[in-house]
């Protein structure tokens, strides 16, 4: 069972960042596997680099895995019925995105009308169909809008959730920040009841949740009178910028917007990130330490994940990951459409290129899994080995991204028995 540990108790088993992760050969099968995979990964093979990772599933393997994680409960299925995804894969029999979109939002347009004719005469039925359908609309656009149709599932699924949000209790906050011509769009909620200032944590989604999924996630917080906003990462949804090394002035800006609300307490705001999300959850610790009560962050990259040997040997066709997380992890850059393109930019966000890594933080809890294989838990220690403060650790050793261990670790176990409670304890604390 997975331990809470401070940093500075000695772990039992400690992983190198020079260590020497074993790459997942998988032999292609024939020539239509190879012409799936090239055509998934576009532009992966003008490096010359494709054929040192794994190859993508095939589509008949993503319909028997995305099941098989519907059924229990497994991300990026979480809260889908299984019935409903046997149901949307009836009619989708290639790796076309639209192809894809359409299958998913031919299920959820079903649920999305009925929540409509029950709003006012069922409203828990109409809002259970909102949730039904925000989900499928939201799977039929992963892991991101990438295509005209996928676009499409993924506005239709921002309006299922919306009509959900609408009849949360206390409702949500739909709030416009302005930014460099643009906007920054977040989902604020406030505790019902509270009086006088309130801490606040900042919620910043990975590479193909979104601002929907934590806002969810975040209401189990309110009854700890605690409130929160949640915003897309850099690069992905709503957000108005990219990501690149200066992206995280999106998230100084949330924080200058909090500042300016009479109900928040502005030396109690923190910050909470996963994934893609912890990395930006980690620099915002360094860059932005005087004005974050604690940071807490699930699987943060830092280094070595953003080094060429890890982006060819782990991520490309990693199977941890359900399909596409190259060309996922392509379009939160701009402009960027190859393997060569994407080890040039990540080596720009490396923490340890940027001087960061090592410098002053505020408080953090980092999560991981020893088992991850998106992001390596050396990456881990070497953050929980630097900077100026002691750092709060769950490792589990079983455990795979984001410390996630099906039918022992879930996500939402995760949530509220770890990082609940270590947010409520730091954000309370005395300064």
């Amino acid at each position: 069972m997975a331990t809470m540990h401070s940093a500075t108790r000695s772990f039992k088993t400690r992983h190198s960042a020079t260590r020497n992760f074993k790459t997942r050969h998988s032999a292609f099968r024939d020539f239509k596997t190879i012409v799936s995979l090239l055509t998934v990964c576009a532009g992966l093979s003008s490096t010359g680099l494709l054929a040192q990772g794994a190859p993508e599933r095939t589509l008949d393997e993503i319909k028997v895995e995305a099941v098989h994680r519907a059924e229990v409960g497994g991300y990026p299925l979480i809260g889908l019925d299984p019935n409903d995804v046997r149901e949307a894969f009836k009619s989708i029999h290639t790796r076309d995105k639209d192809e894809w979109a359409e299958g998913f939002m031919g299920v959820a347009d079903r649920y999305m009308a009925e929540g409509k004719s029950l709003e006012k005469t069922d409203p828990a039925k109409a809002n259970a169909d909102y949730i039904r359908a925000w989900h499928l609309y939201f799977f039929g656009r992963w892991p991101t809008d990438s295509s005209p149709k996928k676009k499409i599932s993924y506005a239709k699924g921002i309006e299922a959730f919306l009509a959900h949000a609408r009849m949360m209790d206390p409702p949500v906050e739909v709030v416009h920040i302005p930014f460099e011509g643009k906007e920054i769009i977040g989902y604020l909620r406030l505790p019902k009841g509270a009086t006088g200032r309130i801490p606040m944590v900042i919620a910043v989604n990975g590479l193909d949740s979104r601002k929907e999924d934590l806002t969810e996630s975040f209401s189990a917080i309110l009854p700890y009178g605690i409130g929160y906003i949640a915003v897309d990462g850099p690069g992905t949804g709503q957000s108005p910028v990219k990501a690149s090394p200066t992206a995280g002035r999106a998230l100084s800006k949330v924080i200058d917007y909090l500042d300016t609300r009479p109900e928040v307490d502005p030396h109690r705001i923190a910050m909470h990130g996963v994934s893609w999300g912890a990395y930006w959850g980690t620099k915002m610790a360094i860059l932005e330490k005087d004005r974050l009560k604690c940071v807490s962050v699930q699987s943060p990259p830092t280094d070595l994940f953003f080094q060429r040997d890890f982006i060819v040997n782990s991520l490309v066709g990693n199977r941890e990951y359900l399909f596409d997380q190259m060309p996922a992890l392509m379009s939160i850059f701009e402009n960027v459409t190859t393997l060569d393109q994407v080890i040039d930019e990540f080596s720009k966000m490396s923490l340890v290129n940027q001087h960061l890594l090592g410098k002053p933080t505020a408080p953090m809890l980092i999560l991981a899994g020893t088992k991850d294989t998106q992001v390596p838990i050396a990456d881990v220690y070497k953050l929980l080995d630097s900077g100026d403060v002691p750092k709060d650790a769950w490792i589990n050793p079983q455990g795979g991204h984001l410390g996630r261990q099906v039918g022992v670790w879930p996500d939402p176990r995760i949530f509220k028995q770890v990082i609940l409670p270590w947010l409520d304890r730091n954000l309370k604390a005395a300064p």
